[in-house]
Formats: structure tokens, sequence, C-alpha cells
């Protein structure tokens, strides 16, 4: 039973599908968020076509009483259409239908920012081997990968929220999921890697280092240049830590999964994994993977990373993807000397994760999490790089 009261009056709604298509159309979006200063502060829908307006649901009320919703609703940015959204939908509705009462054009985001947290999106990247698909989650910026060959199907970085959709679009390619793995110990998502494994029969793998780090259940190993057969197709293993000591990103063909190492517009942070020397020594890792490590990979490589930031523009195709030689030419990492990168990272390293202590427990095994909780645990937007600046 709701918190809430109902609407006085009937109140459309749009489901959080229909607003992440909007944003990937770019068609703009008018938002009033009505939850408090604090969670929108934390953790809000963003984008290029999105004009966002907090107005807490408290104040909706108080306006209610004096009669002046109209006027309060004069606060709200931009033009046409409202989409009002809160924690669970609940609130918003209400809102929603103050604002129908007004006479205003409002809608409600069908089960709020939860609902946002569970809409994935899909695209498949060009490549020349095997069909890789990546799954894309609008509300952190987290990126996984279906790689497809033949009857056979491999997942990279499993969210144990989209653990059923990974086997869904598998099997629409007429292929089961043999092989499932993380690129690393995650710090801003719970891993679907057991979870996907036990509901499939597919063998769990993780980088011999990550397992080092004190993982807690079974699970096969992969260390640097070792190949996972999917089909006729293979997953190369390349080590890149730097973001922690057991970062391996995966070659498929003319693609790299480069996993948390180097994104669209940054690179990894190298402080979410305690000890091994700190966050000076992963940072000086860091350079060297993105900069000796990836020297072997020629510029036309197409580097699909593990996350994308708030503001980063998808490739025509919709992919959040790009050519390494691209990369090279706009991040400034690949012409800094050692020191000067090393310096930068500590500079700017943002806050660290909400719960990512936590997270990091679940993924290691050390604390058992029901689906409600990974899910609650894992709300709010990802900061796995070490600065959206790093490309300017």
């Amino acid at each position: 039973m709701s918190d809430y009261p109902e609407p006085d009056v009937a109140v459309e709604s749009r489901s959080p599908e229909w607003l992440a298509d909007r944003l990937a159309a770019g068609d703009p979006v008018r938002l009033l968020d009505v939850r408090n200063r604090d969670a929108f502060d934390d953790w809000q829908i963003a984008g290029p076509s999105v004009e966002a307006t907090l107005v807490p649901y408290m104040q909706w009320l108080q306006a209610e009483v004096q009669d002046s919703v109209a006027d309060r609703a004069a606060e709200i940015d931009g033009e046409g259409p409202i989409t009002v959204v809160c924690g669970k939908g609940e609130a918003s509705a209400y809102v929603a239908g103050l604002l129908t009462e007004a006479g205003l054009d409002a809608h409600n985001l069908a089960e709020g920012m939860q609902g946002w947290a569970r809409v994935a999106r899909t695209v498949e990247l060009a490549g020349d081997t095997a069909t890789v698909v990546q799954f894309q989650r609008p509300a952190s910026g987290c990126l996984s990968y279906l790689i497809v060959a033949g009857d056979e199907a491999a997942v990279i970085d499993p969210l144990r929220a989209f653990t059923d959709r990974y086997v869904d679009a598998a099997a629409q390619r007429d292929a089961e999921i043999t092989t499932v793995v993380d690129t690393h110990i995650h710090a801003d998502h719970v891993s679907g890697l057991r979870e996907l494994a036990a509901e499939t029969g597919a063998t769990p793998v993780l980088p011999r280092l990550s397992v080092q780090r004190g993982v807690e259940y079974e699970t096969e190993t992969i260390i640097d240049g070792e190949e996972l057969a999917v089909g006729d197709a293979t997953l190369r293993a390349v080590h890149l830590p730097g973001h922690t000591t057991g970062m391996t990103a995966f070659a498929v063909g003319d693609r790299l999964l480069s996993g948390d190492s180097l994104f669209l517009q940054s690179v990894a942070r190298p402080d979410l994994q305690r000890g091994e020397g700190g966050t000076e020594a992963l940072a000086a890792q860091l350079y060297e993977s993105l900069t000796e490590r990836l020297a072997d990979f020629d510029d036309d490589t197409l580097v699909a990373p593990g996350h994308y930031s708030e503001g980063t523009d998808p490739a025509a195709d919709g992919a959040y993807a790009a050519s390494l030689g691209d990369l090279r030419e706009r991040l400034p990492v690949f012409g800094m000397e050692r020191t000067a990168f090393t310096a930068r990272i500590m500079r700017d390293i943002p806050p660290q994760p909400d719960n990512f202590e936590r997270i990091v427990a679940a993924n290691l095994g050390l604390e058992e999490l029901d689906d409600d909780a990974a899910f609650e645990v894992e709300l709010g937007p990802n900061n796995c790089a070490a600065t959206p600046s790093l490309g300017e």
C-alpha cells in the first residue's frame, strides 16, 4: 500500500523505456523531480535534451493547501509536457495529478527512479567476428556485453539486475550462454556473474589477480594472453591493471572490450582497491596499461568500455564505442609523461561511489545480498572514471 494519497484525477503514466527512447533520440524532456534535494543532487536523470527542475513533494502539498499549484508550476523550466519523477513513482503520481487539475499537461514516470534503474537498451557493435551486443544502462552508464558465435554465447561484466535479459537475448539469437566473465571486481554495481552462471550452467571466469583479492566462491581464472572459446570465436584476455590490480580487457576480433580501463571521455580511477601500494601505485600501472600494453593494438581497434559518463554522445549506430585512434588523439594521457599523468589522476579523483565497499564485499562473496538488497545498494550514478574532464 502506498504512503502517498491517490490523485483526484486520472493521471497519465509514461514508462521508463519511453523516457529512454526520447533521450536516445535527443527529443526534449521537461522534467520535474519531486524528491528531496540530497537525493536529486546525488543522482538524477540528465542528458543534453533534458531540462530538469527540482521542487520537492512537500512544497507541492503546501501549494495545494494554499491554492497556489499554478504559481508553483511557473517555476518549472522548459516548455511542453511535464514528466514528473520521484523515487518509486508514487509521490510523483500525486503531483502529476495536481498539475493536471491545474490545467497543465503533465504525466507520471511509472516506477520513478527505481524503474529508471531497470531500463536496458541494446545495440550490436560493428566488427569482423562474432556478434557483440552492448547492453546499456542509462541510469548509471554501465555497459555489459553479450558475445554470440554460432550456438554459444558469453557475457562480459553482467549486471545482476539484468540476468534474465542476457538469457533472453542469447535465446533470440539461437544461442546458449556457456561462459560468464567479469573484467574485474566491480565497485559500482552488483555483478551477475554467479547468478547468470547458476541459471544457465555457464562457466564463471575471473582474472586470477581478482580472485587473489579474496574471492569466496568457486570460479575459473584467466591470465593475460589466455583465450576463451565461444563457438568459433575467441576472447583474448588483455591485462590492463590500474583501476584494480586484476582489471582485464577482452579482445574479440577487431574489438576491445576495455572494461574499466579506457573510457570514451576519460580513464579509470585508481583509488577503489585497498592496499597494493595505494592509489599512486595503481595510477602508475594504469599509465603503463594505456600507453604500453595497448601499444600493440591498431588505431582501427574499436574500444567498447565498461561505462560511459553523463554527456557522452553515442556513435551514429547508438553504441558507446570509438576507435582507439580517436581516443589516442582525444585523451591527453597518450601525450603525457608518467609523472604528469599520475599527478593529474591524483588531483582529479571524484567522490567515491555510494556503498562501494559493500558492493565490493558482495562481488567478492563476503556479503550475501538478496535481489532487492542488491538492487537497492547499487542505485545511483557510476563514478568509475578518474574525472569527466580528463578528455578536455
